[in-house]
């Protein structure tokens, strides 16, 4: 039986992060936002009082307009609704003072949760931002408290993962995935390209010693194809084998643009490079539009919906429009990712080819990335993009001591490179092994004192103000 808790306290903090050079998805740039810090104490069951207390601790950047980019709201109002979103999960984890298991804990709270949120205007997506940080850290507390890492607690589901949120599973099939899992001792880099990052020259794709790319797209079918020519001539330089996935973001109005775009890449000479090693195309339309629209002969190219799962039946709805993949970040929640991943595995084994990716959205040095990698690397994602490190300047506004913690502590994925401390890509490659240690993928926390409290969310009238 899989152990139970008793959640003791939430609490949240907030750092701001300062990009070295501006992140432009989507309709959206961002050159600074707030990183978010969980930290939750519990009480194992059957331990006294002293010995069965244990921290756990998640973080996560408060990004704007992409849980919800609805053109009438400011980008701080987003971030605030990520703030609410938290809160409501505060209230609704504590609610529950009895033992229970970690999913137990989400799987009670997953669903009043978004219902909540729905009422104040907070879509899905974000809806699902509280419980997905408040459960990392539970899952890093229960880890610690029976000293046990990620991967081998996750094999022996300690957790207690269950199907009751995924009825088109069966218990047996989550059990049957969690128990084969053989995690990668390496997960291959792959290279964000924004739309305002360098093509060529300094600072340029060439630079970025990754033997993946993600290339974003902004909608356009005739200025993203030129793009794109201009990128497979850089790529080209490399002399070495490499593979690109497409990213929209939600840009593409509808099938017919979308049509326009891959027309493009079967057909134009200059487009060659970038199509023949094109993986899949990530969330070329709007969640809404996505929802509505079959693929038809277009999914034969490969699609994953990343923006339009937002809830557990996501994929399965997906599957039935085409959609072959679907992305896992830890910012919408591991359990749903783990779910997916067993999706995906047993429609596979049906003969036709289901998948789930490993997609960043930017997650910061320490806490956020090595969870999110050691996720990755647990379901076999054999590449993840990440692009923290490539936005901001190693660990950022964190003191330098905390830096110096992580890469003691990991110093396969960190080195110093006489300007701090960043991270370390090894011929393309992250190393997994540091993260098998007792919590999820950490072994140090961050230095609590020297964040602030989580900021209260400002009202629309005080937004306007």
């Amino acid at each position: 039986m899989p152990p139970r808790l008793k959640l003791r306290d939430i609490a949240f903090f907030e750092r701001p992060v300062h990009f070295a050079r501006p992140f432009r998805f989507g309709a959206v740039t961002i050159n600074a936002t707030p990183q978010l810090f969980v930290r939750v104490e519990i009480e194992l069951e059957g331990k006294t009082t002293n010995k069965g207390a244990a921290v756990g601790a998640s973080a996560e950047l408060l990004v704007p307009k992409w849980f919800d980019k609805r053109t009438e709201l400011s980008l701080a109002q987003t971030v605030d609704d990520l703030r609410r979103s938290l809160q409501i999960a505060r209230g609704l984890y504590l609610a529950r003072t009895g033992f229970l298991t970690a999913f137990d804990l989400h799987a009670a709270c997953i669903g009043s949760q978004v219902a909540t949120c729905a009422k104040k205007n907070i879509p899905a997506l974000a809806a699902a931002y509280g419980p997905a940080e408040i459960d990392k850290a539970i899952l890093d507390a229960l880890l610690r408290g029976v000293e046990a890492n990620f991967f081998d607690g996750m094999v022996g589901n300690i957790a207690g993962i269950d199907a009751r949120l995924s009825p088109d599973l069966k218990d047996a099939d989550l059990t049957t995935f969690l128990s084969g899992r053989k995690p990668l001792p390496r997960v291959a880099v792959r290279h964000t390209v924004g739309l305002e990052d360098a093509v060529e020259g300094e600072g340029g794709i060439a630079e970025a010693g990754a033997n993946y790319f993600k290339l974003k797209l902004s909608g356009n079918p005739a200025a993203d194809a030129a793009r794109l020519v201009r990128i497979g001539k850089e790529l080209d330089t490399l002399r070495r084998e490499y593979k690109v996935t497409l990213d929209a973001n939600e840009q593409y109005a509808d099938l017919a643009a979308l049509q326009a775009l891959t027309d493009r890449l079967d057909r134009e000479p200059a487009l060659r490079s970038i199509a023949s090693r094109l993986l899949y195309i990530e969330q070329p339309m709007p969640r809404d539009v996505t929802r509505q629209s079959p693929l038809g002969s277009l999914a034969a190219r490969g699609f994953i919906i990343d923006e339009a799962d937002d809830s557990y039946d996501a994929f399965p709805a997906a599957r039935a429009l085409g959609y072959h993949g679907i992305s896992s970040k830890s910012c919408k929640g591991l359990y749903k990712s783990i779910v997916n991943a067993t999706r995906a595995a047993k429609w596979s084994a049906a003969g036709e080819k289901f998948f789930v990716t490993g997609e960043d959205l930017t997650c910061q040095a320490g806490l956020a990335v090595q969870q999110d990698l050691a996720l990755g690397a647990f379901l076999g994602v054999t590449h993840a993009e990440r692009n923290g490190h490539h936005y901001v300047d190693g660990f950022g506004d964190a003191p330098a001591a905390e830096a110096a913690a992580f890469a003691t502590a990991h110093p396969d994925l960190y080195a110093g490179n006489g300007q701090g401390i960043r991270l370390n890509i090894h011929n393309g490659d992250l190393l997994t092994g540091s993260l098998h240690t007792a919590g999820f993928a950490t072994a140090v926390h961050p230095d609590w004192s020297a964040l602030r409290a989580l900021e209260q969310p400002k009202s629309l009238q005080e937004h306007l103000a």
